[in-house]
């Protein structure tokens, strides 16, 4: 296998810069026709470590799902992607956007670790559990803020932190990046791949998880995603996988801004059943 051509996504979607572009230009759109935000609320000391907050209502008393950006750890910003958040606004949930430092800044595991401080730190301000969704990098990130038991994390957080999530083209096994071009930045090596790979990781009972991909996209990334939601159920996760028909690896991101999408109407469905 080739792995720089099963997970090399920008070289497999030449068109990716004017993808970005339009999604550049959409979120800035977003932002300033949103009913209410909260822009920029710190969850740590750095410029990157922010939450970008997108209301349905002004009373801020929607359902929250949390969305963490991809790009390989090393690149993108959240505010690249507000415009997913149209699906849900119009089915009354709100959408948070967490950044986080990139690689090669600092590593990983570092980056895994803000995630969950964005989580906490969503969890307090709004006082109520989340779902988690996110993107390639980011929906590795999902699946294991899925898969955290959060009073070992920090033991004033209750376990139902996150007791739902969605990801979206994710990388679940690290190990396969090793090889490729996109380990200049990450250096992981094969203990620190296993270690940080939420498919292998045993999960908390009662939780649930989808993993989306574009059925556009390479076998690898197609086969993550459905291993991923086998590896799970076989441990008694309510985990499913779903293709999206014709999406590559970014095309499959514009699903969360259409309202009457599969994936969009089970995050509303996992956002409502936590809020009752």
């Amino acid at each position: 296998m080739d792995h720089e051509v099963e997970y090399n996504n920008r070289a497999r979607v030449p068109d990716h810069p004017a993808i970005f572009e339009r999604w550049a230009h959409s979120s800035a759109a977003m932002r300033g026709a949103a009913v209410a935000a909260d822009l920029g609320v710190p969850y740590g000391s750095g410029p990157r470590q922010i939450l970008d907050i997108i209301w349905p209502g002004t009373d801020r008393q929607a359902p929250v799902v949390l969305f963490l950006h991809g790009g390989y750890f090393q690149s993108l910003h959240p505010r690249d992607f507000t415009f997913a958040a149209a699906g849900c606004l119009a089915h009354g949930v709100a959408m948070a956007f967490a950044g986080y430092d990139l690689a090669p800044l600092v590593p990983v595991g570092t980056i895994l670790a803000q995630a969950r401080a964005a989580a906490i730190t969503l969890y307090r301000l709004v006082g109520r559990p989340l779902v988690v969704c996110g993107h390639s990098a980011g929906g590795h990130l999902a699946a294991a803020l899925a898969a955290t038991s959060w009073r070992e994390i920090d033991v004033d957080t209750p376990d139902n932190l996150i007791p739902s999530g969605l990801g979206i083209s994710g990388v679940y096994e690290l190990e396969p990046l090793i090889p490729t071009s996109m380990n200049k930045a990450l250096r992981l090596d094969a203990e620190e791949a296993r270690r940080l790979s939420p498919a292998s990781w045993p999960v908390p009972a009662g939780r649930s998880f989808d993993a989306f991909v574009g059925g556009a996209e390479s076998a690898e990334f197609l086969r993550q995603a459905h291993d991923l939601a086998a590896s799970w159920r076989a441990k008694g996760v309510a985990a499913q996988a779903f293709d999206v028909p014709g999406a590559n690896h970014f095309t499959v991101v514009d699903t969360l801004a259409d309202p009457s999408s599969h994936m969009v109407r089970r995050l509303v469905e996992m956002a409502r059943a936590i809020s009752q």
